[in-house]
């Protein structure tokens, strides 16, 4: 059993984006509005399940406080973050855009987001826990320096890696992003940086559709510290282990991070409504054994994973208590419900048109800057 950091608090669920008619109202009023689909009820099912299972008691519940200004500026910009102030200070909220509503209230909601990553961040670091799991919302790897972005207002795991970067005990921080949709933002905020390595595995051109390519590898000093592994839609979880084996894990032995950081969003999920990939519980549970096995190869076990996106009511908190029970190394009684039906879907093994998207991102790992 390891000492698993678990982060939570009840305001995540309160970032409520009501009815939404999505792009639809841009053009005409011409859609009957439903439920958005960033559903609150996504992450309290996942807590509650972790609380029912009897997993929750055996983690060690660290409280989130709300990051300060000078804490989210080390990311976004002054403009982006009046902005938001400005929006969520509206009783009906604002719109900023590339499908990032702002609601009221959202800018305190988004700042205790933030402060969560960094008190997880920090609990890792000083050995408070061997791993933590932050149970975020909003999300934040699509959240730019200059903008929200997808559901997204602040980039959550970029304002916890500049807080780490700050200590004088971490040279090198890692960002393994399983999210069925490209880590933009978080690629945006250290795309220049040569101390971050920031890998994301994505559905190709989902979103957004016009980046997350394999072309994409870092700038000037940080050249070849960007790996995107666009993979095609329908992939399961062959294809995400081979990733692994030969992308996700050489990078990592070749730059040697201070501690690994995973923006983990559940919707790569077979059944999830905004995705077309068909992972399972089960390969959650596969690749977490093999970021544990690498973090404590190279960093002393330190492994933190930042929740993201994720959509489906009933496999997203599967997915997660997957992946807490491999964290914290304590199963319990639960058994996925649906976990033998996704194992049968069709498709599941790895194809070859699978492996010629891998062999395109394995070919950056040899441009990752080794430490010495």
């Amino acid at each position: 059993m390891r000492r698993t950091g678990f982060i939570w608090n009840e305001k995540f669920a309160w970032f409520e984006l009501g009815n939404y008619a999505g792009s639809v109202l841009a053009h005409s009023y011409s859609m009957q509005p439903d439920q958005h689909v960033y559903d609150p009820e996504v992450v309290r099912r996942f807590r509650n399940l972790v609380d029912v299972s009897g997993l929750l008691e055996e983690l060690v519940q660290i409280p989130p406080r709300a990051a300060s200004e000078l804490e989210i500026r080390r990311v976004h910009t002054a403009a982006h973050v009046e902005q938001v102030k400005e929006m969520s200070s509206l009783p009906t909220g604002g719109d900023a855009g590339n499908y990032a509503p702002i609601p009221f209230g959202a800018y305190e909601i988004a700042a205790l987001a933030a402060g969560g990553a960094i008190v997880a961040a920090d609990a890792v670091m000083n050995g408070d826990v061997a791993n933590a799991y932050a149970l975020l919302r909003p999300a934040g790897h699509h959240a730019r320096p200059d903008r929200s972005m997808g559901f997204c207002i602040f980039s959550n795991a970029a304002i916890a890696g500049r807080h780490l970067l700050n200590r004088a005990s971490v040279a090198r921080i890692a960002y393994v992003d399983w999210d069925v949709h490209h880590g933009n933002g978080t690629q945006a905020a250290f795309y220049d940086e040569p101390r971050a390595l920031t890998i994301s595995l994505h559905q190709d051109r989902l979103y957004p559709v016009d980046d997350g390519m394999v072309e994409q590898v870092g700038e000037g000093a940080a050249a070849g510290t960007n790996i995107n592994i666009p993979l095609p839609a329908g992939s399961g979880v062959e294809a995400y282990c081979s990733a692994y084996d030969r992308v996700v894990i050489p990078a990592l032995r070749a730059f040697r991070p201070d501690i690994i950081v995973v923006p983990s969003g559940f919707d790569a999920g077979a059944m999830d409504p905004m995705g077309r990939m068909m992972m399972n519980s089960d390969g959650y549970r596969r690749l977490t054994r093999m970021l544990i096995a690498v973090a404590d190869e190279l960093c002393g076990g330190r492994l933190l994973f930042l929740h993201e996106g994720g959509y489906s009511r009933w496999s997203v908190p599967y997915f997660g208590l997957a992946v807490l029970e491999e964290l914290s190394g304590v199963a319990t009684h639960v058994v996925d419900p649906h976990l033998d039906y996704h194992r049968a879907v069709g498709g599941q093994e790895l194809l070859a048109h699978q492996v010629a998207a891998i062999d395109a991102a394995a070919s950056i790992v040899e441009r990752v800057p080794r430490r010495g």
